[in-house]
């Protein structure tokens, strides 16, 4: 996995107050460019300089803290760019697990959410695993797509490539992600066969693959935080892919339904970022292309 150096890491700066920092470090195309977007923020934001992120630091590749205690990871480096186009300084709030940063985001902690989350129709109109009204939910700016990725421990000789392989089997999954409720509702399948399904809860991806080092037989998790696990743990000596990627869905900035300015702004410096080729350059650094979209949308899972 390459790292961002140089001019991008310039820009990221070390935890402060439980706050995470990112300053802009050069502009991208033109100041008029810049300055039309701007224009486009809501006043809030104009007026102060900054944008609050929104994020759960336990997802490596996809938004995690280096050894310098600094945010690292493809969505901190996207949107370090967005706020060069944007003209405003970017400010990672950490949320902690990933199960708070939806209820952060509608609390008005911060003023959007960027933790590698799955653009869902479930979560656009704010339902909850059973399908109830469970809040007004959120949109959803499209920025990469990610599919299902099973990690097992190097070496194993199990068929551990698709769900209905998770039958029979203990699995670990970190808690409040679309895998949680996707292990849930296979363990009720698993059951109906005569094959229980033992599922195994975490707040990070460490503590998931310290299970999986342990007695669990498989994580299940976004391929890319799966693969990025394979390549990196113990020097790459520790698990391996169960299977190829599964049901590729899209990564979606997760903005409140009553900020719509906000939404179409990001979405409009998303696909700028995209044509530009910043995006390209991010997604290059992290050995994430497999992800890469052509254009920006909104709910796009709809």
């Amino acid at each position: 996995m390459a790292h961002t150096t140089g001019r991008g890491r310039t820009a990221l700066v070390a935890v402060i107050g439980g706050t995470l920092l990112l300053g802009g470090c050069g502009i991208v195309g033109s100041q008029d460019k810049k300055d039309d977007l701007h224009a486009m923020l809501p006043e809030s934001i104009r007026k102060s300089g900054v944008l609050t992120v929104g994020a759960s630091f336990t997802a490596a590749p996809v938004v995690y803290r280096n050894d310098r205690n600094e945010p690292e990871g493809l969505d901190p480096h996207l949107a370090q760019k967005l706020g060069e186009l944007l003209g405003v300084r970017v400010e990672f709030q950490d949320a902690g697990q990933f199960s708070n940063v939806l209820p952060g985001l509608m609390k008005r902690q911060y003023d959007i959410a960027m933790s590698g989350i799955t653009d869902t129709r479930e979560r656009e109109d704010g339902l909850d695993k059973d399908g109830k009204q469970a809040g007004p939910g959120v949109d959803f700016v499209d920025y990469f797509m990610a599919g299902i990725g099973i990690a097992v421990k190097k070496g194993t000789t199990q068929n551990v490539a698709d769900i209905d392989h998770l039958c029979g089997r203990t699995i670990v999954v970190k808690k409040g992600t679309t895998h949680d409720d996707l292990v849930q509702r296979q363990a009720k399948v698993c059951e109906h066969d005569g094959k229980p399904l033992k599922m195994v809860q975490t707040d990070t991806d460490t503590a998931a693959l310290d299970k999986l080092k342990g007695t669990a037989d498989a994580f299940v998790t976004d391929y890319p935080k799966a693969q990025y696990a394979a390549q990196t743990v113990d020097n790459g000596n520790a698990f391996q892919i169960g299977g190829p990627q599964i049901q590729p869905r899209p990564f979606g900035i997760a903005v409140r339904k009553e900020d719509s300015a906000l939404r179409d702004v990001l979405m409009r410096a998303m696909n700028r970022l995209i044509t530009e080729g910043g995006y390209d350059q991010v997604l290059s650094d992290h050995d994430l292309t497999v992800g890469a979209i052509q254009n920006s949308v909104i709910n796009g899972s709809s």
